[in-house]
């Protein structure tokens, strides 16, 4: 049988505790219907706010889709802790010192995954600055291929020689990159020696008319033969042509095969360096 003493005791502290509730609900009412106010608000604002900025950042044309994804995902996080923030203020919580402690913590992340976020701020501004884009063909240190893919963290190339190479994005930011692709022409440079007994003139015209009867030269700006280098064993004639950005590779090949069939047509010499030993007689005795 309990004894009527704790029963009372009970009952009392029971009573207590819930005029306590009373009174701190009756306290605090007008805080507590502010904070679920701004709790439901917020939550539809900051969705559709979310919903707005990441809409607007996807049809965006001047933005990589990644980059719009990301900023996107920013922008959602950043409206989320504003409205935790402020909730959390509502309801009469100190919020400096979640602030700080988060603070504190990001601080913490950051130096420990520094290698990591270097690559994600290089990822960010490739996708910005766009040096490159899917498909283009760059060379970037020791890396040279077409790009197939281009992440936060890591670019994806493949090697003309079909080797697949996973490059991280600090690696490629840090270093000159040339993209051979970007502009609509490029410039083809043949270098060719001839013998110093041939004819100079002779060489510049077969040069001249193998880029004239090439469909691929371009007319402006207009093909140019010279003199390169008055070389050990030959005169070096350079041709200079411009063409189409696609067809560069192919027509580079095609000149120097008939530079060769057209000079030795013409009987000009292509010569290979020699070397005249003479052996001196001995001294006499």
């Amino acid at each position: 049988m309990s004894n009527p003493v704790d029963t009372i005791n009970q009952l009392t502290t029971e009573l207590n505790f819930a005029g306590q509730a009373w009174i701190w609900l009756r306290t605090n009412l007008i805080g507590l219907s502010g904070a679920i106010a701004v709790t439901v608000i917020g939550f539809f604002v900051v969705r559709t706010l979310s919903r707005t900025a990441d809409k607007a950042l996807k049809t965006s044309e001047r933005l990589d889709p990644t980059v719009a994804r990301f900023l996107g995902n920013v922008i959602k996080y950043a409206l989320w802790v504003i409205l935790i923030v402020t909730v959390l203020t509502q309801f009469g919580v100190q919020t400096t010192t979640i602030i700080a402690a988060l603070g504190g913590l990001a601080l913490a992340v950051g130096l420990a995954l520094q290698g990591t976020l270097s690559n994600v701020a290089a990822g960010v501004m490739i996708l910005l600055q766009r040096p490159f884009r899917v498909g283009e063909s760059i060379s970037a240190g020791t890396v040279t291929g077409t790009v197939q893919g281009i992440g936060l963290f890591t670019t994806e190339i493949t090697q003309f020689d079909g080797l697949y190479v996973m490059v991280p994005n600090n690696e490629l930011w840090n270093k000159p990159i040339v993209n051979f692709s970007r502009l609509p022409t490029r410039r083809f440079e043949l270098i060719i020696g001839i013998a110093y007994g041939d004819s100079i003139e002779l060489a510049r015209s077969v040069l001249l008319d193998i880029a004239a009867t090439d469909e691929r030269v371009l007319a402006d700006p207009a093909p140019t033969v010279f003199i390169a280098a008055l070389a050990d064993s030959s005169v070096n004639i350079g041709l200079r042509v411009w063409c189409a950005t696609p067809d560069f590779l192919q027509l580079s090949w095609d000149l120097t095969q008939a530079a060769k069939q057209r000079f030795d047509e013409a009987g000009i010499t292509i010569p290979f360096p020699q070397r005249e030993v003479r052996t001196l007689p001995p001294p006499p005795r």
